[in-house]
């Protein structure tokens, strides 16, 4: 775990000095046991590590790197002396970094083909900032905190920020698989990894034992590592695959004290077979009220990801006993793990029908009462293009501006988001062109941003064996009958695992962290603590709020299940207090 911060502007020598030490102390928590700076008169960088290495020079003291990721960093050096630009799309691993040429003040610098580590960037009246957390930024005196008033929108259409330009205006993050260059001011970005799916015909067997094979070669680095690194466990086959295979000392588990929301005893189950000490914590109401603030606050953008909560209190157990953690964040993505990925039998059948005829009963059923079996007609009545956004559809379009004022709504469809993903992947059928979408938006910008942020709040290193560039090449050749089989998804992955653990985890539906928040909303404790954010002055800037408190007593009554809906609209309106009514950074 590492993060980096810098920037280039026009200040005296000295106060740069004194601008890169207070912005590396915003991101300490990415590294808190070793800092490393350099200046001269067009640029100053600040670098936080857990261990005592610094800034790495070439030969020359020509050339400086500091990287975050797993990638060494006298390996990209290295590298890019050799290979210049070509050299991001040649490693392996995750990394984000920057090169700093000290003769000519150009910088170079790249993120990971799939987005683990964060990498972002503000420039404005030729000041050129970047780093690993946007809120490093905010300590620079030139940096000029706004918000992004296009980005509301679409976070409570997606539950996450979608846009390269954040909810900071004129803050942009790199995305996954690009690299850049920054030469006299000018600024170029170039796209490196275009991910492929090529089928590849081979029998089950044949890819059963790729797949397992893959998995050892992604898992064997960490058998040396046992007594520095931990395993992340929940009762789901992603994460006792990795801890069955890595066999680590320790795991760590959490729960919630609420009915049917505590799958905890199935690590601690396997953990036991395994021979593993299991360390677990079970979350009560007011903990997760209480870690929302900080939860928004590394999250340096709103998210609503409802287990980036019970992510943030995994990862300060973790730190209590080990450096680096692993975890299963990929699977879902590269083998087709998530429910939506799988159509019912009826759903199959009915779609062999012709389109128009289709899309004519899902004009005539959208409008009637709900029936057994109208939504499968209506959303069989639709290409994926028009409904799929990913692993979250919190509001649509319409409802999303039902409840904006004037200044904050606006024209704009979640379809004109996803579009561009999709025509890259017109020919796929619509499984492969789900897999694409999520592999740009919700992987990078939603899981990965809170394992990044929830890990790094605690300085912990999380790792994440499955999401490899080998990994990757061997799913994307997969057919498709193989990931789903008679609703089963992931189903290769799953039969991989079943060969090293039991059938109960192998084959357990995929449950994630189920957080029983619409529970909590159905407590007047809970429910006043919302409506009271709600009542807040400056929520009214935002949102009509005699909507949201219509939506809130409607959950509260029992009368809808409005749950995610108050829950991405409260986490913004905490992100929007910490960073802008409460001026943090000011």
């Amino acid at each position: 775990m590492s993060g980096f911060v810098g920037f280039l502007d026009n200040t005296e020598l000295e106060q740069k000095n004194n601008i890169i030490k207070k912005m590396s102390d915003k991101i300490r928590h990415r590294g808190p046991e070793s800092e490393d700076f350099y200046a001269d008169k067009k640029t100053a960088l600040g670098f936080r590590r857990l261990n005592n290495a610094g800034f790495i020079y070439n030969s020359e003291k020509n050339l400086v790197v500091c990287c975050d990721g797993t990638v060494d960093a006298r390996v990209i050096l290295d590298g890019y002396e050799e290979y210049g630009e070509k050299i991001a799309e040649k490693l392996q691993g995750t990394f984000a970094f920057i090169i700093y040429d000290i003769k000519t003040s150009d910088i170079y610098g790249a993120r990971d083909c799939f987005g683990v580590k964060p990498f972002y960037y503000y420039l404005k009246d030729n000041i050129f900032m970047f780093g690993s957390e946007i809120k490093g930024f905010l300590e620079h005196p030139d940096f000029k905190k706004e918000l992004n008033a296009q980005a509301l929108k679409m976070y409570l259409v997606f539950q996450y920020s979608v846009f390269e330009e954040t909810f900071f205006k004129g803050v942009f993050r790199l995305n996954q698989g690009c690299y850049f260059t920054y030469k006299n001011n000018n600024l170029k970005i170039t796209r490196y990894f275009y991910p492929e799916y090529k089928t590849e015909e081979k029998s089950f067997d044949e890819y059963l034992k790729i797949v397992g094979d893959a998995m050892e070669n992604s898992v064997k680095p960490y058998e040396n590592l046992k007594n520095e690194t931990g395993s992340f466990l929940s009762g789901g086959v992603d994460s006792s695959y990795i801890a069955s295979l890595a066999k680590p000392e320790k795991t760590f588990s959490v729960g919630f004290d609420a009915d049917g929301f505590d799958e905890s005893m199935y690590a601690r189950e396997l953990s036991d077979i395994l021979k593993i000490k299991n360390y677990k914590k079970i979350i009560s109401g007011d903990n997760f009220f209480d870690a929302l603030p900080k939860v928004q606050y590394y999250s340096d953008e709103p998210h609503a990801n409802l287990s980036s909560v019970p992510l943030y209190y995994l990862s300060e157990m973790a730190a209590e006993h080990v450096k680096i953690v692993l975890s299963g964040e990929g699977a879902d993505e590269f083998f087709a793990g998530y429910l939506p990925f799988a159509e019912t039998k009826a759903a199959k059948l009915y779609s062999i029908l012709p389109f128009g005829f289709r899309k004519f009963i899902r004009n005539i059923t959208r409008a009637m009462p709900d029936f057994k079996g109208r939504g499968t007609l209506v959303k069989c009545g639709q290409k994926v293009e028009d409904y799929y956004i990913g692993q979250a559809f919190i509001m649509d379009d319409i409802e999303a501006n039902n409840i904006l004022t004037e200044k904050y709504k606006n024209n704009m469809s979640y379809r004109d988001v996803t579009a561009p993903y999709f025509e890259q992947v017109k020919k796929c059928g619509d499984l492969i062109k789900k897999l694409y979408l999520d592999l740009f938006l919700w992987l990078p910008n939603d899981i990965l941003l809170k394992a990044d942020r929830m890990t790094a709040a605690h300085s912990l290193e999380a790792r994440m064996p499955i999401l490899t560039g080998e990994m990757f090449d061997v799913a994307s050749k997969i057919p498709v009958r193989y990931l789903i089989k008679n609703k089963v998804t992931k189903y290769i992955f799953r039969e991989a695992a079943n060969k090293i653990i039991p059938d109960e985890w192998a084959k357990r539906k995929k449950l994630g962290f189920p957080v029983p928040f619409r529970v909590w909303l159905r407590e007047e404790k809970y429910y006043n603590i919302l409506k009271n954010m709600f009542e807040e002055d400056f929520t009214g800037e935002f949102f009509k709020r005699e909507k949201l408190l219509e939506m809130l007593d409607e959950h509260f009554r029992s009368v809808k299940n409005n749950g995610r809906k108050l829950y991405t609209v409260y986490s913004f309106l905490i992100w929007y207090k910490i960073y802008f009514a409460d001026s943090v950074g000011e």
